[in-house]
């Protein structure tokens, strides 16, 4: 062998040894994994969204700080649907070509349905923290989707239950905003209060960004229900109380997880006391819910805000699979999902059949002096 080509050998062997150790200092040697972030992070209802990036920072963020997942990096694919199942499509697009392996999200029922035929089709999993429209899961069509929150008929069984043995309400009005979310919880709610014996006074839907709601308050009015069930989000919610308020209407409301967000009382004042919703049980005596939450102190100077600990959960859960699957292949990731447990700040939980998790359930909440409280 001639001199300049042992030279060249020479040269290629120390270049590829200085290539490892350089990768190994880095302490990743293979490319990163990738997490896709889907949800509203602008608009009226980013207050839901932009609370499951930050739980996913902190998860990813821990993760890569103790070597990653399998040797390899774990890297965020943040995208904002705006909850528009119209953006949704964009977005699931944009993720999949982008090569993303598993996607946290996303935040609405309607663009979460819009999504989810594109990463079937990419055999992508998809983990909501708060997508609770019924069928999502139960309808069985889609085998890739799974959530760490309850589905709405386990809210609506649960708001006829307070209405009827709490409050004792005879007569209701339900109002819904016409979305996948909204109109779905309200037609299960109508159902099940029929089903109770309630009579069902009102069931109307109305126009979502609308400034004024006095036709429909005018409604309630005249109907003389003792309660208002509201299936959407709050700031559709936080203009319809205003109003009845306004207008000396002392009928009770309550909604649903659409509702629970700080944000509803923040707009709605002082017209928030009194009103109920049903949201997630309350976790914050949890160890791993009070780690989750000073962590969010400690990194963005607040408290968390709607869904963080379900979406910390989620972030857990769809790295926990990969790393008991030891790969992002698709069946072995869903076989993990259902089959290994992992402590969150919800609990130990792992997923059902459909695609649910374990042990999750809702609680209902009553606004006093500024803030949700849980009624035990």
């Amino acid at each position: 062998m001639k001199k300049n080509s042992v030279a060249k050998m020479c040269a290629m062997i120390f270049t590829g040894v200085v290539m490892s150790v350089l990768i190994s200092g880095l302490g990743f040697a293979e490319e990163p994994i990738k997490l896709g972030v889907a949800g509203a992070h602008s608009g009226d209802l980013a207050s839901y969204g932009i609370p499951s990036i930050k739980a996913a920072e902190l998860v990813v963020k821990e993760a890569n700080a103790k070597g990653g997942i399998l040797g390899r990096k774990v890297e965020l694919l943040i995208e904002d649907d705006a909850c528009k199942p119209e953006v949704a499509t964009n977005t699931a697009t944009k993720l999949v070509s982008e090569g993303v392996h598993v996607v946290l999200g996303h935040i609405c029922s309607g663009a979460t349905k819009t999504a989810l035929g594109i990463y079937k089709d990419a055999k992508i999993i998809c983990m909501s923290p708060s997508a609770t429209n019924t069928d999502l899961t139960l309808s069985g069509d889609y085998p890739n989707f799974y959530r760490t929150i309850a589905y709405d008929d386990a809210q609506a069984k649960l708001q006829v239950e307070f209405a009827t043995n709490v409050l004792k309400v005879k007569k209701v009005a339900v109002i819904h905003d016409k979305g996948d979310y909204g109109k779905g919880a309200a037609e299960l709610a109508k159902k099940k209060f029929e089903d109770a014996g309630i009579q069902v006074l009102l069931f109307e839907g109305v126009s979502p960004g609308a400034v004024d709601y006095s036709a429909i308050v005018q409604k309630i009015k005249r109907s003389k229900a003792d309660l208002v069930v509201w299936g959407g989000y709050h700031p559709e919610a936080s203009k319809i109380v205003a109003q009845m308020r306004k207008k000396r209407m002392d009928t009770m409301l309550l909604g649903a997880d659409g509702l629970k967000d700080d944000t509803f009382i923040k707009v709605a004042g002082k017209y928030a006391e009194g009103v109920y919703a049903t949201g997630p049980k309350d976790v914050s005596q949890n160890p791993l819910a009070i780690s989750a939450k000073k962590a969010h102190q400690e990194a963005y100077g607040a408290d968390p805000g709607a869904f963080f600990y379900s979406a910390y959960a989620a972030a857990q859960a769809l790295l926990n699979a990969i790393e008991k699957a030891g790969s992002t292949d698709y069946d072995k990731l869903s076989k993990a999902l259902k089959t290994e447990y992992v402590d969150t700040p919800l609990g130990k939980i792992k997923f059902d059949e459909n695609g649910d998790a374990t042990g999750i359930g809702f609680s209902v909440y009553k606004v006093e002096k500024g803030q949700f409280v849980e009624i035990k």
